[in-house]
């Protein structure tokens, strides 16, 4: 029996999300998430999606190595267990690989310690990660664990894009540099585009904005991308739930001067107390519509400055690109707040974009085109799938026809 399974697994500070498919042709058997790891209010909740039907059990769940032994047991259950033998690999978001990893990589002792060397410019993520890492390997240290990571799709970035500014000799020192993250959504969804307009990915120009609670921007040439909004950590680019994305720097040295705040309190500020919540108080844009529709004023300026950020960047790429074949929108708020794209284009029939309101007015969970038939541009809405492309890239790494062209 040749295996066709992937677990793929994303393993948060606090939280376990995961997903089983099958790679014979990409269909999930079972999804699921293990919230407030450490408390004693945890959640498990797993759906096989044979039946689905969610079971849930709540208590207590001490860490990540017992969470994952829960979702072990869960998918035994379903005679889908973490010992089967159709299982041919667990595949790892892992959230910053540097420029030391450029594609997904089979886990040994030197990847983890990469890693970990890594932790200081993603320490939110980072540690989170390689738990999930070790603990995997603790219970089936047999199987390939493969690593991948967000930062490997915009490798491809000319150093014109990747580098800062400031003395070379210090930001090669402290790894200071443009990184980008999202990347499997980008890479995902840049695809996914140009197989939407009929054409191979090397053939097409995207915008891919990816908008959820994080947000960021790339610009896509070819399949590879050469610019992105987040930088050396996810805080820079576009305005987000809680993050303020782009700002002066010296605004950092005007609040530890001026405000006496400690760097704690300003890292806190703009990471979590910024972008949509800072603003008007939430950072969930169905609740901001809804409250722009009832004349609040704080909502609409809010809406207004993250509309305004999101032109500014579809206008840098479109210049960085030079000619774009179509702007893709994808995650949570992307897929599904209309008027969030309709804002966001409206305006830019110079640079040949428009919306099709009544295309754009349509809910759905497939890839489609929501631009006027005759437009020079397309604007597109893809729904993005780390998941599968996390497995994809796993499977190829380490699957049956892995090797066979080399």
């Amino acid at each position: 029996m040749t295996p066709t399974r992937v677990l793929v697994l994303n393993s948060g500070s606090s939280s376990l999300k995961y997903q089983l498919l099958d790679m014979r042709d990409g269909s999930r058997l079972a999804v699921g998430l293990v919230e407030r790891i450490g408390e004693q209010t945890s959640r498990l909740r797993h759906t096989p999606l044979a039946t689905g039907e969610s079971r849930e059990q709540s208590g207590p769940i001490a860490d990540h190595d017992t969470a994952l032994k829960a979702v072990a047991e869960e998918l035994d259950r379903d005679g889908l267990g973490l010992d089967s033998p159709e299982l041919a690999a667990i595949g790892h978001r892992v959230v910053h690989g540097g420029m030391f990893f450029t594609e997904p990589t089979v886990v040994d002792d030197s990847v983890i310690a990469e890693i970990e060397r890594l932790i200081p410019v993603a320490p939110l993520h980072n540690p989170a990660n390689l738990t999930g890492i070790r603990t995997a390997m603790a219970l089936r240290p047999d199987l390939p664990q493969v690593a991948v990571f967000d930062t490997a799709f915009h490798t491809s970035m000319p150093e014109s894009a990747a580098r800062y500014a400031i003395d070379p000799r210090i930001a090669d020192r402290h790894r200071i540099r443009r990184y980008g993250f999202h990347g499997t959504s980008h890479a995902y969804v840049s695809r996914e585009t140009a197989r939407l307009l009929g054409k191979e990915p090397q053939d097409v120009n995207v915008i891919v904005l990816h908008l959820g609670n994080g947000a960021s921007a790339s610009a896509v040439e070819r399949g590879r991308c050469v610019d992105t909004s987040m930088g050396l950590t996810p805080l820079e680019g576009l305005v987000m739930g809680t993050r303020s994305g782009d700002l002066d720097p010296a605004v950092i040295f005007h609040l530890a001067r001026v405000g006496d705040m400690s760097m704690d309190e300003i890292d806190t500020l703009l990471n979590k107390r910024s972008g949509l919540f800072g603003l008007c108080g939430d950072n969930d844009m169905r609740e901001i519509r809804r409250r722009v529709d009832e004349g609040d004023e704080a909502a609409a300026l809010a809406f207004d400055i993250y509309i305004h950020r999101i032109k500014k960047y579809i206008g840098a790429y479109y210049a960085v690109l030079g000619t774009v074949d179509a702007v893709a929108f994808t995650a949570g708020v992307g897929e599904n707040a209309a008027a969030v794209r309709s804002a966001a284009i409206a305006g830019l029939t110079g640079l040949g974009l428009a919306v099709d309101e009544e295309l754009n007015a349509v809910r759905g969970g497939e890839a489609r085109l929501i631009s006027p038939g005759d437009a020079r541009v397309a604007v597109a809405v893809v729904p993005t799938d780390e998941e599968l492309e996390i497995a994809d890239q796993t499977y190829a790494l380490v699957g049956p026809a892995a090797g066979k062209d080399g």
